[in-house]
């Protein structure tokens, strides 16, 4: 099962699941107890901590949700906060997950210090789930800006042109026809 998270990022192809950690969360547990997929692929732009560029397509099994608490030490957590089904020795790009879109250089750059690579609203929720469910699950993004002072303008700018290239790239990959 191929999943979005909806608003303005749709595809015809996918099934829109909520934009966010919480509504991402609850849609997709309520699939996975009716439907039961064998396999859920997350499709969606993402923001970079400066390794990757603008454009490039990123696929990943492993989620984390390291907030921005975190890196001031202002706060922690009790829960185990990196999810992955990576099963090779193929290092995998961590997508960090947060309600919040960072918009901070330096914020960027000690993400990246920490072995971060990018970072979109949902992945977090829809490996959690997966790995609740014993789903096997992944995830496929285009970077549509760098997560600092522009995000916001880069991503409107960008992210009809990322929405083409994550298609194609389906296609590509021969997940997806026409």
């Amino acid at each position: 099962m191929i999943l979005c998270a909806g608003n303005n990022e749709t595809f015809d192809f996918a099934t829109p699941i909520g934009v966010g950690l919480v509504d991402s969360a609850m849609s997709l547990t309520r699939i996975c107890l009716t439907e039961k997929p064998e396999f859920l692929l997350f499709v969606g732009s993402a923001g970079s901590y400066g390794e990757y560029a603008i454009n490039d397509i990123i696929e990943s099994k492993t989620a984390a949700n390291i907030e921005l608490g975190f890196l001031d030490k202002s706060a922690y957590t009790p829960i185990d906060n990196v999810v992955s089904a990576q099963t090779d020795d193929i290092k995998d790009v961590i997508v960090n997950c947060s309600n919040y879109i960072t918009t901070s250089e330096r914020a960027m750059e000690k993400f990246r210090s920490l072995g971060l690579g990018i970072e979109n609203m949902e992945f977090f929720s829809i490996m959690r789930v997966a790995q609740l469910f014993g789903i096997p699950a992944g995830g496929v993004f285009c970077v549509t800006n760098y997560c600092d002072a522009n995000a916001h303008r880069d991503f409107i700018a960008n992210h009809g042109f990322a929405k083409v290239l994550l298609r194609e790239h389906l296609k590509e990959k021969g997940v997806i026809r026409g």
